[in-house]
């Protein structure tokens, strides 16, 4: 049997050592072991439920890059990314660990007060508070200085009004970071983010857990505040006003994070299509002594290679502080179109059984698409790459 991992023959990066290797096989066996088994449910529910999340803070799993007076393991962006990847690996891709683990704990640790830390970051840690950031709304998508969600100071509170939609881990967050604005006049130097415990406050109210192409374990949901009063304490950061840099300086991370997860199962994909075209018989012979699915394969690997030897540069280049917004834009907009190119061929290559549902590759298929959409469209990356031009 062809391993993800293996598929490519591509050196281990030095940000790979021996923890973030050990890292690796004990999520991989976690996942294997605890989450792919009931995934079918969790699809046909269209949630992970609680459990997991719980088991995967005492497994270590949640906030491993966070520091250790924190809750959190202590590691690094790398720690991340493995996790990430066995996710992909193990092909439970709608568990959404990634994001609570490396877009939503950073921006507390980044700009949290001392206090707002200690308070939240250890309950993200063990599974107590699952984190969702609310940014998207019905008519601001990419266009983050486009939001219209009001925070409006009230004494020593915010009053937020606004609706959010497409909140991943919208249905169970219990700690979501909201994209506001606290001087609609100001354009992006109006923008602040506030994090809101949903269980303590009134007026929050959760819309239906949205129906998807695909994802379909993942809970991604309309948020609604409806007047929803929180301290002034809870804003991110010493002042208002600093939520849209907050935004900048955090996405390369969230646009690396995706090309995480795009090759990843880009390596699951021809692990598995390795496999079936080996088995799978058509005219007296294995599909795989075609010369057709030789050449194919061959060209998806020589460009999944490509795309595995960037990501890992891209990770070295961010442990060094050095990741700049348009190379994480070049990689989230490369690796998840090749994602869906590698996806389709390899879904060709089965044939009509890579149509039926009982086959991998067609949940791989479905999981894809949105990979080009969220985190800034593709199309937003290139305009991003081309003002460097």
């Amino acid at each position: 049997m062809t391993t993800p991992a293996a598929v490519l023959d591509v050196p281990a990066p030095a940000w790979a050592g021996e923890d973030v290797a050990m890292l690796y096989e004990m999520a991989g066996r976690f996942l294997s072991e605890e989450v792919a088994p009931r995934y079918e449910t969790f699809e046909a529910d269209e949630i992970v439920d609680r459990a997991c999340w719980e088991k995967a803070g005492a497994a270590g799993l949640l906030c491993a890059s966070m520091p250790e007076e924190y809750g959190g393991a202590g590691g690094s962006y790398a720690h991340e990314s493995v996790i990430a990847e066995a996710i992909g690996h193990v092909g439970v891709d709608g568990f959404g660990i990634a994001l609570h683990n490396a877009i939503v704990a950073p921006y507390i640790l980044h700009y949290g007060s001392e206090e707002q830390k200690r308070r939240w970051l250890p309950r993200m840690a063990s599974g107590e508070l699952i984190g969702a950031i609310a940014m998207t709304e019905p008519g601001a998508g990419s266009d983050l200085q486009g939001v219209k969600t009001r925070a409006e100071k009230d004494g020593n509170h915010y009053r937020i009004s606004g609706s959010k939609t497409f909140i991943t881990n919208g249905q169970h967050a219990n700690l979501v970071v909201v994209v506001a604005k606290t001087d609609p006049a100001a354009g992006a130097r109006g923008t602040a983010l506030i994090v809101v415990e949903t269980d303590e406050v009134e007026g929050f109210e959760r819309g239906r857990n949205l129906d998807k192409i695909g994802l379909k374990a993942n809970d991604t949901s309309e948020l609604f505040f409806n007047d929803v009063r929180v301290p002034t304490a809870n804003l991110l950061g010493h002042e208002e006003g600093q939520g849209f840099v907050q935004l900048m300086q955090q996405l390369p991370q969230e646009r690396l994070l995706i090309g995480a997860q795009a090759i990843s199962m880009i390596e699951r994909a021809l692990a598995v299509t390795i496999d079936y075209v080996r088995e799978r018989q058509a005219f007296g012979k294995a599909v795989m002594e075609f010369q057709n699915t030789q050449f194919r394969l061959a060209e998806l690997k020589t460009e999944a290679t490509i795309g595995r030897v960037f990501y890992n540069d891209c990770v070295a280049r961010h442990l060094a502080g050095g990741l700049d917004t348009v190379t994480a834009s070049m990689a989230k907009y490369w690796l998840t179109d090749l994602q869906c190119k590698v996806v389709d061929e390899c879904l060709q290559l089965h044939g009509g059984y890579g149509f039926m549902n009982e086959y991998p590759i067609a949940r791989m298929y479905r999981d894809a698409r949105v990979q080009k959409i969220y985190g800034g469209t593709n199309e937003i990356m290139k305009l991003l790459i081309a003002r460097s031009l």
